[in-house]
């Protein structure tokens, strides 16, 4: 049977996690059913992955561990870890993994994204071969922040992947409009300037920076390859 080592980091004194809890109390058991009609784009993400069979891979803001266990189908041979901020989540997430075939053991925390540390977090000697958040970076205060640790905790010459909701440019003006309205019930906020801070990390020299337009820009998915730090 698959099993999900679970751990906790110390006691969070900050609302968020507190407010995600009462969203998801009720929500996880159908959170993966309802949400397939609107966050379009995450096997795309995970089947553009570039890594292989033994290197590990950590999702950000892993919610269910529906993208976890899907992974493990389309890359098997992956050392998996998640971690969310939600510990009602995590438990869903938990239940999951025991269904994940072939068996498979997946190490799951509880802690907020900015405070991501390979070492402190998850007792690793070295950075993930990858890192990815799916849909988690609208509805973390600190985003910024976030996708900084996600960046400092990848291998360089590796990559940090994300997918999340673009402008719907090629949609109607009523569809953007509903679409925003629908989305603030569940406490996610839309960010037009979550790829102006992809762009200026690259134009820091940081990353190199890879766009793909999901169903005419409903959503996108983001490659950002770690570069070298300038001498």
């Amino acid at each position: 049977m698959s099993e999900a080592v679970q751990e906790k980091s110390a006691p969070e004194t900050a609302d968020h996690a507190k407010l995600m809890d009462g969203v998801y109390r009720y929500q996880r058991h159908f959170y993966d059913l309802t949400r397939k009609y609107y966050l379009l784009g995450r096997d795309t993400l995970l089947k553009s992955l570039d890594v292989k069979p033994g290197e590990r891979v950590l999702e950000v803001a892993c919610g269910t561990a529906r993208n976890l266990k899907r992974l493990n189908r389309f890359k098997p041979g992956l050392e998996l870890y998640g971690l969310d901020a939600s510990s009602v989540m995590l438990k869903s997430a938990a239940e999951k993994i025991k269904k994940i075939v072939p068996p498979k053991t997946v190490v799951l925390k509880e802690i907020y994204a900015e405070k991501l540390d390979y070492r402190e977090t998850f007792g690793l000697s070295e950075p993930f071969d990858a890192i990815f958040i799916s849909y988690g970076l609208s509805m973390i205060p600190p985003w910024k922040e976030a996708v900084d640790a996600a960046l400092r905790n990848v291998k360089p010459g590796r990559a940090v992947y994300v997918v999340d909701f673009w402008d719907q440019a090629g949609w109607p003006r009523w569809f953007r409009k509903l679409l925003t309205q629908w989305l603030k019930m569940f406490h996610v906020q839309y960010r037009p300037e979550l790829i102006e801070y992809f762009k200026q990390l690259e134009a820091e020299g940081k990353v190199k920076l890879t766009i793909t337009s999901i169903k005419r820009r409903y959503a996108f998915v983001a490659r950002l390859d770690l570069l070298p730090l300038k001498s």
